[in-house]
């Protein structure tokens, strides 16, 4: 865990699972998928972008399910790939007291920094969304820093964008292993997202200096550490 004394003035957020559930909107994109396809249904498809080998959102996994299945690509993988990146999006919703909480931080005159695996044309599409692109006075995305998290580029990339320090900085994230860990290593206070973790039931102690349940939550967290 980190142990900075200063009080926080910088917060950093994951994107994808902390402030909205991708992984809802991936299956729900994945039935309509294969609904055009005509084949298995959205789970099958979504275990593809489960396995290590093309990556969590790579179109690559669609190709490879249709000709595991002789399901022809010539045309098809094209409007397969754009329904796929449609429904993604349009089922995209932030978990509850999200906006709130946000807006609230806004208000209280927090910068705030994404910090993201995604491509910075996916993130923005995705913040505007849910109407919280404004909120963000800072964005780091994989097309930036062309390296992903777990490694440090992208937090220490975000401290330099943000003029902060890892001792007044607060980064919330749903992954042990690709925000918390790291962070904590780079003396980066951190909160656990819990929610947003669908192997939560099996942590133990994941290692962050908070746990919380509810992005509302935040405030008063933030609160106790700046009172002392």
């Amino acid at each position: 865990m980190s142990t900075p004394s200063l009080p926080v003035s910088t917060l950093l957020f994951d994107m994808d699972n902390t402030l909205f559930d991708l992984v809802e909107a991936q299956v729900a994109s994945c039935r309509e998928v294969v609904r055009f396809l005509g084949h298995d249904d959205g789970e099958e498809l979504f275990s593809y972008f489960l396995k290590p080998v093309h990556g969590f959102e790579s179109h690559e996994n669609i190709r490879q399910y249709m000709e595991e299945r002789t399901i022809p690509v010539n045309g098809t993988f094209e409007n397969a790939c754009r329904i796929y990146e449609t429904e993604k999006l349009r089922h995209i919703t932030p978990y509850p007291g999200v906006a709130e909480t946000v807006k609230e931080l806004n208000e209280r005159g927090y910068p705030m920094c994404i910090v993201t695996d995604a491509h910075s044309r996916d993130a923005t599409l995705r913040l505007e969304k849910i109407g919280l692109l404004p909120y963000f006075t800072g964005m780091v995305a994989y097309d930036m820093v062309q390296v992903k998290k777990p490694a440090p580029g992208p937090f220490l990339a975000a401290l330099e964008m943000m003029r902060a320090s890892p001792d007044n900085a607060l980064l919330v994230g749903d992954s042990i292993r690709r925000d918390i860990e790291p962070c904590a290593r780079l003396g980066i206070r951190t909160v656990y997202a819990r929610y947003g973790d669908r192997f939560a039931d099996g942590r133990r102690d994941p290692g962050a200096d908070f746990v919380i349940d509810g992005l509302d939550q935040l405030p008063a967290i933030i609160d106790q550490i700046n009172r002392s």
